[in-house]
């Protein structure tokens, strides 16, 4: 019985129980940089806008800008507000996109049918876009949001037993082979302190789907009274490694401590199913374990765990190759990347060459977790990364096999078990099919890169799924952080540049996709008010220059922001078309100027933080000088007022 307990122990110590520091991964919080201060950088528009609204000034430019800025700061509560005031105010001029946007505050609030009601006005409008055609083919689509957490579809599969059930690989194209520790044959030796049989190796048949059904025994001579278990087959099915306890021809293997170790060995096919000509690999020995063997994708290299001289903790991940004569070369570890001061195994290589193993010395969620690295065209493994919930859980998750084309694949776990229990099931794994997002940010103008620039990836639903900084290049990057065939939107920023979003479907197949993000980037002038505030042109009725009732929905941005801030000193400057004589129209404009400081004025505006001057036509924004034929439109352009911001006097 001591015998069998000790084996156990190494067995499971091994390869299954395992203590992990436990990491609980935590959402990157992203904090705003303080901005460099600037003299003029204090106009907040959002406070003014609240202050022409609070002032009974009203406009559907006005309440269009305040749901913007609630909008692009994902405060969709307030968003929605001013929305909903736009488009119940000015229905005639709502542009398409803000019902969408209204669509979208009102999804963030759960009113999904009153969002439901602004998609159907946003296409009535003329709305057009990929999400209001998915939109229009699954109106239905809270029912069928899928499964949104990163990573893999786990469960469990039917063939599990009642005892522990582990370890699977690939045989062939429709078979799986497991380690089980159901009692094969009448008269298997039983673990007195668990009352389970020794693990042997069973066969499953698998679908097109993965799921497994008829389960066999291993024909041959490989199965043994011992344990048996963790194999790997070439890909003509002729030859399999797998694992054993240090039993040849009926003569068991012990260290110095009279412990038996595990090993790995080898065995031909022969005929349809039957396995024999079992011969241990010389790379093993009976003062150290060898144990989890997986081929690489070429079948020139053997991977395999294993606690022997050089190890850098308790087990690492090796490997040997294979030569062309059938001899192996000299183990190699495969360091510090991958191997760490704990345990590592139950290496695979999967078809894109990326090395699945298990650990619990990289940080991880509790117990054993699965973990993946690519490897180069030599072998050399890169980052690691750990595969995270569902795949792994707080207890121990390993032996983790895929075909990543089909992204269906295979873990072993003993999540379900009791606490301490170390009986272990087999899980079906569906991987979930990801997109990486990259782009570069740039000058919609002239093409420039804008580093530094914020790009921020969303949902269909608006929620946000991460903030990221362009780099020096202008370049981000959403790492595998998007579904297939799903709806995204995609929102840059950076100073001095407008809002630019895009959206996004994303292709049904794992890969990147390009979105290129131009941003709009026509700063304003440090001294601009107008610019800062959007101010609309003031117009003034033919030959005239007392205020009009559209002109003082603009002039009390000026009145709000004056109020404001006591300390802004304006400049107002007036100008005209071409049409009229140079003098006259230099007299009216300076009326025009003048009558604009009055209404400041006649609002409680001290006159001694106002000035005035009338530039006539010395100042066209156009080609519609004097003898030149322009449309009425060419000429409102140069009929403007401009708001300059002074220097306060000392």
């Amino acid at each position: 019985m001591k015998t069998k307990l000790v084996f156990k122990k190494i067995l499971m110590s091994l390869l299954v129980t395992m203590v992990a520091s436990i990491s609980f991964a935590q959402k990157n919080q992203i904090e705003k940089a303080n901005q460099e201060f600037d003299k003029y950088s204090y106009i907040d528009a959002r406070e003014i806008y609240l202050k022409v609204v609070e002032d009974g000034y009203e406009s559907a430019q006005v309440f269009q800008k305040l749901g913007d800025t609630y909008y692009y700061n994902s405060e969709y509560a307030d968003a929605a507000k001013w929305y909903q005031k736009l488009i119940g105010q000015y229905p005639n001029e709502v542009e398409p996109i803000y019902y969408y946007r209204t669509s979208q505050c009102l999804k963030s609030l759960g009113n999904y049918e009153e969002a439901d009601q602004m998609m159907d006005a946003y296409a009535s409008v003329g709305g057009t876009g990929i999400i209001l055609n998915n939109y229009k083919e699954d109106p239905n689509y809270l029912k069928s949001i899928a499964f949104q957490a990163k990573g893999y579809e786990v469960q469990k599969v039917r063939i599990n037993t009642e005892h522990s059930d582990f370890g699977t690989s690939y045989y062939g194209p429709d078979k799986l082979v497991f380690s089980s520790a159901t009692k094969n044959t009448e008269g298997a030796k039983i673990h007195d302190w668990n009352e389970e049989p020794f693990l042997d190796l069973f066969v499953a048949q698998r679908d097109a789907q993965g799921y497994l059904s008829n389960v066999t025994p291993l024909d041959g001579d490989v199965n043994t009274e011992y344990h048996e278990s963790s194999a790997t087959f070439t890909k003509d099915g002729n030859t399999m490694y797998f694992t054993r306890n240090s039993f040849t021809d009926g003569k068991k293997g012990r260290d110095k401590n009279k412990t038996i170790r595990l090993k790995i060995y080898k065995a031909i096919k022969s005929g349809e199913n039957f396995w024999t000509n079992v011969e241990e690999l010389p790379f093993n020995s009976n003062d150290f374990s060898t144990a989890h063997p997986a081929l690489s994708k070429d079948e020139k290299r053997l991977y395999f765990a294993s606690d022997r001289p050089g190890t850098f903790g308790m087990s690492d991940i090796w490997y040997v190759d294979i030569n062309e004569d059938g001899t192996y070369g000299a183990p190699i570890n495969l360091g510090p990347n991958i191997n760490t001061e704990a345990r590592e195994g139950f290496p695979f290589v999967s078809e894109m060459n990326n090395l699945y193993f298990s650990s619990d010395g990289h940080s991880g969620l509790g117990g054993l977790d699965i973990l993946v690295a690519p490897l180069d065209e030599n072998g050399k493994a890169g980052k690691v990364t750990n595969l995270g919930e569902p795949a792994n859980s707080k207890k121990d998750d390993f032996a983790f096999i895929i075909e990543e084309n089909k992204r269906i694949g295979y873990l072993s776990s003993n999540r379900d078990g009791n606490q301490g229990s170390i009986s272990d099931d087999i899980y079906r794994v569906q991987e979930k099919c990801e997109i990486t997002i990259t782009g570069i940010v740039t000058n919609a103008a002239t093409g420039e890169p804008l580093p530094g620039a914020t790009v921020s990836l969303l949902d269909e639903n608006n929620q946000e799924v991460a903030t990221v900084t362009a780099d020096e290049s202008g370049k981000y990057n959403f790492e595998a952080l998007a579904a297939c065939d799903s709806d995204y939107i995609i929102r840059g920023k950076s100073d001095g540049c407008e809002y630019n979003e895009k959206l996004v479907k994303t292709p049904n197949k794992t890969g990147t996709i390009t979105v290129p993000m131009p941003l709009e980037c026509d700063p304003c002038p440090p001294n601009d008010l107008g610019c800062r505030l959007s101010l609309q042109p003031i117009y003034f009725d033919f030959d005239r220059y007392n205020i009009r009732p559209d002109a003082e929905v603009e002039l009390a941005k000026i009145l709000a922001a004056m109020r404001q801030y006591p300390e802004l000193v304006i400049h107002i400057e007036s100008h005209t078309d071409s049409r009229g004589n140079d003098e006259y129209n230099r007299i009216l404009s300076d009326k025009r100027a003048q009558s604009t400081l009055n209404w400041l004025v006649s609002k409680g505006i001290d006159k001694n933080r106002l000035s005035a001057k009338g530039y006539g036509e010395s100042q066209l924004q156009n080609r519609c000088s004097n003898g030149v034929e322009c449309t009425e439109e060419e000429h409102q352009l140069n009929r403007r007022s401009m708001f300059i911001i002074q220097e306060p006097a000392n």
